[in-house]
C-alpha cells in the first residue's frame, strides 16, 4: 500500500558502478598521454570496466600544449587500433573517444579552429592547472557556450584554489558548466583535501557527471575501493547524472 511513497533507498542494491552506464573520462588509448603505455594495459582496463558495470567508454586523452599535443587525428587513430584489439580480444563493448583539453594559451587557437573533439551533445571535457585557475577563464566558457560547446569541467574537487570559497562551483555552473567528479576522490586517491571537497560538493548537489579518469591497470585496485564502501555507493547512486544520456 502507497508503495509509491518508498523511499529510494527500497531501490535494489547497487552493486557495481551499471546505475552509471558510461565512463566519460579515461585515458585508455596507449601511448599518447600519461593513460596506458601499451595495447595490454589498455585491454586489462578496459576488460576490468566491463565487469565493473560500465556498458561504454567514452575515453578522453590529453590534449595540452607542448605536453601532449594530440590532434584529433592522432586520436581517432589511435581508437581505431584499439577497437581491432579489442575484437581479438572478444570484448565487446561500446568505446568511442573525445579529449580532455587543457584550458591553456593554445587552447583559445584550437576554440577558433572549432575542431574540437566533442560527445554527446557537444560535451567537452577541459580541464584546468591545479596551480592556479585560467587566465580569461569566463571569457573562454562564454566562447564555447557561444560556439554551441558543452563545458564539462573535469575532477574540480582537486583545484584547491577554488575549495577555499565553494560558491566558486556554483558560479562555473551559472556560467553554463558541467561538473564531473574522479570517483577515485572518494577514496583518497588524490590526497584527503579533494575527498573532503568532493564529498561537500556531493552535499551541494552541484556534481552532473562521473569519470574513473582511468590511466593504467593499478588504479582499478583503488577504484574498486569505491564499490567496497556501502556509504559511498549509497551516496553516490542517489545522484541524477547525465552519463547515461550520452
Amino acid at each position: 500500500m502507497f508503495s509509491f511513497f518508498k523511499k529510494s533507498s527500497d531501490n535494489p542494491k547497487v552493486t557495481d558502478f551499471s546505475f552509471i552506464g558510461t565512463d566519460i573520462h579515461s585515458h585508455l588509448i596507449p601511448g599518447i598521454d600519461d593513460g596506458c603505455t601499451n595495447i595490454e594495459n589498455s585491454i586489462i582496463c578496459i576488460q576490468k570496466l566491463k565487469e565493473l558495470g560500465f556498458s561504454k567508454i567514452i575515453t578522453t586523452p590529453h590534449i595540452m600544449a607542448e605536453v601532449y599535443p594530440n590532434t584529433p587525428k592522432i586520436i581517432q587513430e589511435g581508437l581505431k587500433t584499439l577497437k581491432e584489439a579489442l575484437v581479438e580480444a572478444n570484448i565487446d563493448i561500446d568505446i568511442d573517444v573525445a579529449a580532455e583539453y587543457k584550458i591553456d594559451e593554445q587552447f583559445t587557437e584550437l576554440l577558433e579552429s572549432d575542431n574540437l573533439l566533442t560527445f554527446g551533445d557537444k560535451y567537452i571535457l577541459v580541464e584546468f592547472s591545479f596551480v592556479a585557475a585560467p587566465i580569461n577563464l569566463e571569457t573562454t566558457i562564454f566562447n564555447l557556450r557561444t560556439k554551441g560547446y558543452r563545458p564539462i569541467i573535469a575532477h574540480p574537487e582537486r583545484y584547491l584554489y577554488l575549495s577555499e570559497n565553494l560558491s566558486k562551483f556554483e558560479e562555473l555552473k551559472a556560467l553554463g558548466c558541467h561538473l564531473q567528479l574522479n570517483l577515485m576522490s572518494l577514496v583518497n586517491q588524490y590526497g584527503g583535501k579533494a575527498n573532503e571537497v568532493a564529498n561537500k560538493l556531493l552535499d551541494m548537489n552541484v556534481y552532473d557527471f562521473f569519470g574513473t579518469d582511468l590511466h593504467r591497470p593499478e588504479d582499478l585496485r583503488i577504484l574498486n575501493k569505491v564499490l567496497q564502501s556501502k556509504s559511498i555507493l549509497s551516496k553516490i547512486s542517489k545522484l541524477k547524472h547525465l552519463n547515461q544520456k550520452v
